[in-house]
C-alpha cells in the first residue's frame, strides 16, 4: 500500500479545501475506498475524512420531500419509517446491497461513489482504461457475464455496481455538493457518466467536490415502488440485473411510472422510452413487453 497522509477536517468547506490538491480522495465508510487501497487499484497522496463533517440526518424538506444527509449510515436510512412508507423501493435497494455489517459503515454520500466491481478492473496486472486511461480493455474478449449490456463503449464495458443508486434515479432525486465554487445541485439521473472514450470519468463531479446530501420529491406513485435484484446468490452479491420501479394506477391505466436497471451499464439506467410506452397504457404482459421492446430498441 501506497503511503498517504490523512486528514480530518472539521467542516465541509476544509474539506473541500484540502481536497482541491490533486491525489486527494474523500473517505466515508471506506467500504470501497479500502479495498482499492490494499488492492493498489488506489493510490491517493491524502485521504480527507469527512466522517462527522457530512449531515448525518434525514428530515422532510419544505415541500414535502425528504433530504438525506451524506454522512447518513446506508443501515440507518434502509430502516427510517418515513423511508421505508414514502419510498420502500430505495430500503429494498439498500437491504439487497452488501451484508449487514458493510451496512452498518457505508454513508450515503459513498454508496452512488462505489467504482465497477469488474474483476479486470481490480487487477492491476491486467490493462483497464478505467485504471489507467489508453492502456485498453481487458474485459472486452474476456469474462464479461457480468458487464454492460447498455451504455458501454469500445474503451469499456464495466457495469456501476450500486443498489441505491438504481433507487435513487427511478426516484427523481437530486444531489447537493459543495466544492471550491460554492454548492450546487444536479438531477441524479445526470450524476453518473457513461464511458465514451474517457471511462476513467465515472461521474460529473470534478475534483475535490463533496456530496452532502440527497433530496428524494414528494410523489404519490413512490409509495407503490419495490427493487427487485436478480444475483448468483441470496445475499452479498452484485446484480446481474435488478430493476426499480415506481407506478401509480387510475381507473385501471398507468397514471404515472418510473423505471431503472441496475447492473446493466456504467450508471443506473433510467428506462425513459419504456416508460413512455407504459404511461396511459393498461397493464399486461403485451405492454410490457412493448416496453422492453421500445427500450432496447437502440
Amino acid at each position: 500500500m501506497k503511503t498517504f497522509t490523512f486528514a480530518k477536517p472539521a467542516t465541509v468547506a476544509e474539506a473541500v479545501r484540502w481536497a482541491a490538491e490533486p491525489g486527494t480522495v474523500f473517505l466515508g465508510g471506506g467500504t470501497n475506498l479500502v479495498d482499492h487501497l490494499k488492492l493498489g487499484v488506489a493510490r491517493p497522496d491524502r485521504v480527507v475524512d469527512v466522517t462527522g463533517v457530512t449531515p448525518e440526518d434525514i428530515r422532510e424538506t419544505e415541500d414535502g420531500g425528504l433530504f438525506v444527509g451524506a454522512g447518513v449510515r446506508n443501515s440507518d436510512l434502509a430502516a427510517h419509517e418515513e423511508v421505508r412508507r414514502r419510498c420502500p423501493v430505495l430500503a429494498e435497494a439498500l437491504l439487497a446491497g452488501a451484508s449487514a455489517q458493510l451496512r452498518n459503515m457505508a454513508t450515503t454520500g459513498g454508496n452512488p461513489l462505489q467504482r465497477t466491481r469488474c474483476l479486470y478492473f481490480q487487477d492491476v496486472t491486467t490493462p483497464c482504461n478505467k485504471r489507467e486511461p489508453g492502456s485498453g480493455c481487458s474485459a472486452i474478449g474476456g469474462a464479461t457475464r457480468e458487464h454492460a449490456i447498455l451504455g458501454a463503449s469500445e474503451a469499456c464495458v464495466a457495469t456501476h455496481p450500486s443498489d441505491m443508486a438504481v433507487a435513487l434515479a427511478v426516484l427523481d432525486a437530486r444531489v447537493h455538493v459543495t466544492g471550491l465554487g460554492g454548492e450546487r445541485e444536479i438531477a441524479f439521473t445526470e450524476l453518473h457518466r457513461l464511458p465514451g472514450d474517457h471511462p476513467e470519468r465515472d461521474t460529473v463531479l470534478a475534483h475535490g467536490e463533496l456530496i452532502t446530501g440527497f433530496t428524494v420529491p414528494a410523489v404519490p406513485w413512490a409509495r407503490r415502488s419495490a427493487y427487485r435484484k436478480v444475483r448468483d446468490r441470496a445475499s452479498f452479491a452484485f446484480a446481474l440485473v435488478s430493476v426499480a420501479a415506481g407506478v401509480s394506477l387510475v381507473d385501471g391505466k398507468i397514471d404515472e411510472v418510473r423505471v431503472a436497471f441496475g447492473g446493466v451499464a456504467h450508471k443506473p439506467w433510467r428506462a425513459t422510452e419504456a416508460e413512455a410506452v407504459l404511461r396511459g397504457a393498461r397493464p399486461g404482459e403485451d405492454v410490457f413487453a412493448a416496453a422492453a421492446a421500445a427500450e432496447l430498441a437502440g
